[in-house]
């Protein structure tokens, strides 16, 4: 079997997605993140799918070495496209063996994936915020629990108290008290409500180590399940600091990426969730790795998943597969129509939980909604036999 075709696909508002064809008519599917490089994406996935032509799809380990290595600076425009075409070559693998992706990685470990509820500052399915009220976020809370959730993700200081966006730098160093007594006032009416409830605070790195120490005493007295992403993710002096500092986990990793980019973190204990993204940290293959390694550290895993349909499917199948799960991410977005269309397959929680689907590879593909709406389709058929 060899690969004869690669088509990328870019999806409004910001997806992309790769089709590798082989040359006996199966077809794997993968993504790549964009943020606000597309075209940058895009142009990178045309001139890395050139390479791919003609090589053996199964060759996994061997294909990602030469992807990863080819491009000596490395970074994360590299790394999403090397995960996309890699989370491709696994969904082949598994449709031509006729096997589920968790059946390569060694069988499931659960037959389901507990759920959060995530990045409820934004809303939840029916439910559009922004929010500004504590009464709104009891509110937004009530209706994840009510279908199900029995953890749910907050980014406390996203919006004011008239739901307006708080600017990045008043939320550092010495900030105005009353960001602290609104981030409180907002926990406490939460957590009188739902005592029971699994709650992790989000920053979204927008807060120094100065700031961080603050809110991080808060999760401690409201018994927050974990605190994610409290400082900028380049330093892990700054995290082990405020490990040493409070008593709730730290929870980080989407702006981390590769094995490399987790040693340091997990050596010096400051991470206790980690989340990669199967989006940019090289795919499935490096996805196991890192999560083997954190397994070394005592460390859990819950893959960041802010992407689309096939980024979700790539992250369950790992998640079912590795010992030291902690909890999968389910995105507001991903409770939004226009995400679900982009899938062949309806794949949503029940109960606040995932069931691992049976079907094989990656267990979704991009639908003909998807295909026939797309923006720009390239296509890459033409060999060029380099990296080989």
């Amino acid at each position: 079997m060899k690969i004869s075709g690669i088509t990328v696909y870019e999806v409004k508002p910001r997806w992309i997605f790769v089709k590798i064809t082989t040359d006996e008519g199966i077809e794997g599917w993968g993504e790549m993140i964009s943020g606000t490089k597309t075209e940058t994406v895009v142009a990178g996935a045309k001139e890395m799918g050139e390479y791919l032509l003609g090589r053996d799809p199964f060759e996994i380990e061997r294909l990602w070495q030469e992807m990863y290595k080819s491009f000596f600076r490395g970074g994360p425009i590299n790394g999403t496209i090397v995960s996309g075409m890699e989370m491709a070559l696994w969904d082949i693998k598994g449709k031509a063996l006729g096997v589920p992706i968790y059946q390569l990685l060694g069988g499931k470990c659960r037959n389901e994936l507990r759920c959060y509820a995530s990045q409820l500052q934004f809303g939840w399915t029916t439910k559009i915020g922004p929010w500004g009220s504590d009464k709104e976020y009891v509110d937004i809370v009530r209706h994840a629990v009510s279908e199900g959730y029995d953890a749910v993700k907050i980014d406390f200081t996203t919006y004011d108290e008239n739901a307006k966006k708080i600017p990045h730098l008043s939320k550092e160093g010495f900030p105005d008290r009353s960001l602290y007594k609104r981030i409180e006032s907002r926990m406490a009416a939460i957590r009188e409500e739902f005592p029971d409830i699994d709650i992790i605070v989000e920053n979204h790195c927008q807060t120094d180590l100065t700031s961080a120490i603050r809110i991080g005493e808060l999760c401690d007295k409201y018994d927050m399940m974990a605190y994610e992403e409290p400082v900028t993710m380049l330093n892990p002096d700054m995290m082990k600091e405020l490990r040493q500092r409070i008593r709730t986990p730290l929870a980080a990793g989407e702006r981390i990426y590769s094995r490399w980019g987790y040693y340091n973190f997990l050596k010096n204990n400051s991470i206790q969730l980690i989340q990669p993204d199967a989006c940019n940290c090289g795919g499935i293959t490096e996805l196991k790795k890192i999560a083997d390694m954190a397994h070394v550290f005592d460390a859990r895993v819950q893959v960041h998943v802010a992407g689309a349909v096939i980024t979700n499917a790539a992250s369950i199948q790992l998640e079912a597969a590795i010992p030291n799960f902690g909890i999968h991410e389910h995105h507001f977005r991903t409770t939004q129509e226009c995400i679900n269309k982009l899938g062949k397959y309806d794949m949503q929680p029940v109960n606040g939980k995932y069931i691992i689907p049976d079907r094989p590879g990656l267990g979704q593909e991009l639908s003909d909604f998807a295909i026939e709406t797309a923006l720009m389709h390239t296509e890459v058929t033409d060999f060029i036999p380099a990296l080989q």
